[in-house]
């Protein structure tokens, strides 16, 4: 029975590991370290402060995981830094509940292993949803944000050191050779294809890009590969063996079929659960069967967008950073809006 459960173990890493998950997320491991070196943190962090015209400071937090990189690991640091330094509670909490649901690794994976309408579900739920709970957090701690305003001075020290159509350029090389890569197209043609954007690549490195910029692209690169892949590759063998003992059928009658309490369920699930980045696909497509079926689509973006959110874990962590009336109330939010986004999208497209 051991030796089974072991061998369901590697058969989940070899099906998750496949040339087409190859394919997608090694291209989007080195988009990430491009987006962590070559744009910065601060032209997005300084738009947060309560003084910033709503549309704007809602929609660059909202979207702004994506710009940043940011994962479940990363996103209680950077939300503690730009609170401390005076982002308003909506901009603050919109970006702690969007940015690890909408990073380019998690919706490249979703899309990939769950389907491409629940990959493009999770990031346009979570931009929606977040701007929702920031809006919801501002009308519920005025007092935060009037005491705070005269502390929104960022820091605007950063210098380009290139044009905005080379850097736009070089993301534009990337995110087509991810697109081209995971293409349902002949294997010569896009071959062909990515050779000539690699080929783009290597020219722009050359002539517009200093040695050590490349070097610091490489290093974050690999920094991101190896904090997120061995977990990965551990976490995708984890579920497999647990696949073994529990299998999907287990969790029918709990997160089966789009019912709201489904939907309640997985939110709960999601919230109280620590996954690291990315492990919350296999562990819903594997170990929940969304992938056979067994879990309705609803509850399925309902645990996407409430797991890389918060944990217990990360609910100790948030007591401490905004305290306790704060987080208890980011928390249910998060819940009520991750199961309304569930719900909503099980009983329209699923």
């Amino acid at each position: 029975m051991i030796t089974n459960a072991i061998m369901s173990g590697f058969v989940s890493v070899s099906d998750y590991l496949s040339a087409h998950v190859l394919a997608c997320l090694v291209p989007a491991f080195f988009i990430a370290g491009a987006v962590a070196v070559f744009v910065s943190r601060q032209s997005v962090i300084r738009y947060f402060s309560s003084k910033t015209k709503k549309i704007v400071s809602y929609s660059i937090a909202s979207i702004s995981g994506t710009v940043l990189a940011v994962c479940s690991c990363t996103i209680l640091p950077l939300f503690a830094g730009i609170y401390k330094r005076g982002a308003g509670i909506g901009p603050a909490t919109t970006f702690l509940y969007s940015g690890p649901a909408i990073n380019i690794l998690a919706i490249v994976y979703t899309a990939k292993i769950l389907g491409f309408e629940l990959g493009v579900a999770r990031a346009v739920m979570a931009i929606s949803m977040s701007i929702l709970i920031g809006l919801v957090m501002a009308s519920l701690f005025k007092d935060y944000d009037m005491k705070n305003k005269t502390n929104t001075q960022f820091e605007m020290n950063e210098e380009r050191s290139h044009s905005q159509w080379i850097l736009l350029l070089l993301f534009v090389f990337l995110v087509l050779i991810l697109v081209i890569g995971t293409a349902n197209l002949s294997l010569t043609f896009r071959l062909g294809v990515i050779t000539l954007l690699i080929l783009g690549v290597i020219f722009l490195l050359k002539y517009y890009f200093t040695g050590e910029e490349i070097r610091d692209w490489g290093y974050e690169t690999w920094d991101l590969t190896k904090k997120i892949f061995p977990i990965l590759i551990i976490g995708t063998f984890a579920v497999g063996v647990i696949a073994y003992y529990l299998p999907p059928e287990t969790f029918r009658a709990f997160l089966g079929g789009n019912s709201l309490v489904s939907c309640f369920t997985a939110s709960v699930i999601g919230a109280l659960l620590y996954m690291p980045t990315l492990l919350e696909v296999p562990i819903i497509g594997t170990t929940l069967g969304y992938s056979t079926g067994v879990m309705g689509g609803g509850p399925a973006l309902s645990l996407l967008l409430s797991g890389p959110s918060v944990s217990l874990p990360s609910m100790l962590v948030l007591n401490r950073i905004m305290g306790t009336k704060k987080t208890t109330a980011f928390i249910i939010l998060v819940v009520f809006v991750s199961t309304l986004a569930g719900f909503a999208y099980g009983n329209v497209v699923g």
